[in-house]
């Protein structure tokens, strides 16, 4: 039930009316158009190097009772209207970045949600609305991200959702305060008016198409395209979800503290048309800050995404199949922290939600198991004051190994996020006091499968200038898994070679690593998950992968059972041979091929990455600090 009182100067109801197939598909494309003419503003206009190269940003268009009818992440405004005591009037644009206001619609203070109601000759008639990730709001070290931070108030300014712009004048002086609290204040202003522009634009396009086809037809024709989403989801549900429960369980290495590894457990389930999803058996909240508070509208839009993905992708995907799921994620659980927990470095468990929905829907039908890979977004931050005294600072996302998959090879070093894109290292080299010296995919990272996963890349920075770094990365510990007899994927790894000769292995989670003017990182990210039998590949595919050096020889040899020749060219009989005797003695082949137990990674972990294995952790102590807060 929403809070929030609308205030419209025109009182004449909005009517049901027909809306023929080709209106509804001339008003959705028009739509989807506008959503993308939102992304084009704003990488045009701002100024972060994280939103305009980078892309971290999503936006929305949603219908009068804020449905997402396009957009990627499902509706914002939902969590909003729920909470908001207050009015909404033609010409308010609303601001906020606090998760604990909004019911988890963003998740860290990182995100300014910007939602702008869209009104047509007085009449409400949808929202606009983006967030996008600001390089630095605050808080106790550069980039807001702090891996040691046990509650919120450490990571940066928060504010509650309010009006920043009411009836189309800028509250100025709120503004100036956010902007004072931030290290970057020029580039937090430019991308939050670049977002603001973005909405403006979607407000602009809506009111053209009531303009054209009429308020009463615009509005049915949204409310046709969620009830045509939902009668196709409803479908797919009753095809894909089996009424026997499934469950699968994951775990996030460990917390930037030393304590590790964190269970996510879910578990699926379909009663008549409706999918059950209960998040029962996670872990409790961590005492650090990789706890996600996730929205369950999100999580029911990544879920629906998901399976569209994997088994109709020709649904177009909104808002409308919400009722057709159920969502139960535990209060006080790594999923739904307690205020105020922390919540800055939830950037894993995002990734790792991924992994667990790839696990737990092929289970009923292996075929369409992907492995893992979704698993981290890897974070870079780098900061100081260069040789004129002027701040610098770096925000960059790093992109590991995409998984194997049932209908081809996972893509190399490439981004799960939708529409992300890399850092072009000119960029890198000309902002920033810094040299790129490699840029490569790491051979044999990849999980091995009869399609193999993709690798991970060695991103090699060289520091021109004194300043400190922190490291945001995961999938150290425990491996990406394979699927259907495919190997796991390689481990992350991050190694700093300092300009005395000394190399030290750092944490995947680490803050305040002074660097000092030609110290050099590598900055090495994990592959994907293998996807099927690595027998069962064409041998000329594992020669070709050795020949573009994503495979060693070794490797093909090892893990394919392929024996190449002096050109790198299979040797049939050879390769048959081999394959013969590695099927008669190897056992069974896993649905899930995880690697070795925790209990023995934990005994190898030291001489394997040259770091300490992580501790159980200690959730009592920070259940305990919550309750006495």
């Amino acid at each position: 039930m929403s809070k929030a009182k609308i205030i419209e100067t025109n009182q004449e109801p909005i009517k049901s009316v027909d809306v023929d197939p080709i209106t509804l598909d001339i008003i959705e494309s028009a739509l989807r158009n506008a959503r993308y003419e939102m992304d084009a503003v704003l990488f045009r206009t701002a100024m972060s190097p994280g939103i305009r190269e980078q892309h971290d940003e999503f936006p929305l268009i949603a219908d009068r009772n804020g449905k997402m009818v396009v957009g990627q992440f499902g509706s914002f405004v939902d969590g909003f209207l729920k909470t908001y005591d207050g009015d909404i009037e033609e010409g308010d644009v609303i601001l906020t970045n606090d998760p604990y206001s909004v019911e988890g619609a963003i998740s860290h203070l990182n995100d300014w949600l910007v939602m702008m109601p869209i009104f047509h000759n007085g009449k409400l008639v949808g929202w606009s609305a983006m967030f996008g990730h600001m390089t630095d709001v605050g808080g106790k070290v550069p980039g807001s991200l702090p891996t040691d931070a046990t509650t919120i108030f450490e990571e940066g300014i928060r504010f509650e959702p309010f009006k920043i712009y009411k009836k189309g004048e800028l509250n100025s002086t709120a503004l100036e305060i956010i902007l004072k609290q931030c290290r970057l204040p020029h580039w937090n202003r430019s991308d939050f008016n670049a977002i603001v522009a973005a909405c403006r634009t979607a407000g602009k396009r809506v009111v053209e198409i009531c303009d054209r086809f009429g308020v009463d037809t615009y509005c049915s024709a949204l409310d046709a395209a969620l009830n045509r989403n939902k009668e196709a989801m409803r479908r797919l549900f009753r095809d894909s979800v089996s009424e026997e429960e499934i469950v699968f369980e994951d775990y996030l290495c460990d917390d930037g503290r030393g304590f590790g590894p964190y269970k996510y457990r879910c578990s699926m389930r379909r009663e008549g048309d409706k999918v059950i999803l209960d998040w029962t058996g996670t872990d409790p909240q961590a005492f650090g800050s990789i706890n996600f508070y996730l929205n369950e509208n999100m999580f029911k839009m990544f879920f629906g995404i998901y399976m569209i993905m994997v088994f109709d992708p020709q649904i177009l995907f909104n808002d409308g199949f919400y009722d057709l799921v159920d969502v139960h994620i535990p209060e006080g659980s790594l999923m739904k922290p307690t205020y105020p927990a922390a919540l800055s470095c939830r950037t894993h468990a995002l990734g790792r939600m991924f992994d667990v929905l790839g696990g737990l829907l092929g289970q009923r039908q292996p075929e369409f198991l992907n492995a893992a890979g979704f698993s981290s977004s890897p974070h870079l931050m780098y900061s100081g004051y260069d040789k004129n005294q002027e701040w610098y600072q770096l925000f960059q996302i790093g992109f590991g190994g995409i998984p194997g998959k049932p209908f081809g090879d996972g893509p190399d070093g490439h981004s799960l996020w939708p529409s992300f894109t890399n850092v072009p290292n000119e960029f890198l080299e000309a902002y920033f006091p810094l040299r790129i010296e490699r840029n490569e995919t790491v051979i044999d990272s990849g999980g091995a499968g009869k399609h193999r996963g993709g690798n991970g890349v060695n991103l090699v920075y060289s520091f021109l200038e004194p300043g400190e770094i922190s490291i945001h990365d995961d999938r150290w510990f425990l491996p990406p898994w394979g699927v259907n007899g495919g190997h796991p994927a390689a481990r992350s790894r991050k190694i700093m070679h300092r300009t005395d000769g000394t190399v030290e292995s750092l944490p995947a989670k680490c803050d305040r690593i002074f660097v000092e003017p030609g110290d050099r990182l590598e900055f090495i990210t994990w592959g994907g998950g293998g996807w099927g039998d690595p027998l069962e590949r064409e041998p000329e595919k594992v020669a070709l992968d050795v020949r573009r050096k994503l495979v060693s020889a070794e490797s093909a040899e090892k893990n394919y059972g392929v024996i190449l020749n002096a050109d790198e060219e299979p040797d049939a009989q050879a390769t048959e041979k081999l394959r013969e005797k590695m099927r008669n003695e190897r056992g069974e082949l896993k649905t899930f091929d995880f690697g070795r137990p925790i209990e023995e990674l934990r005994k190898t972990c030291k001489e394997e990455t040259g770091l300490e294995p992580p501790k159980q952790p200690d959730f009592k102590r920070a259940t305990a600090m919550m309750e006495n807060r």
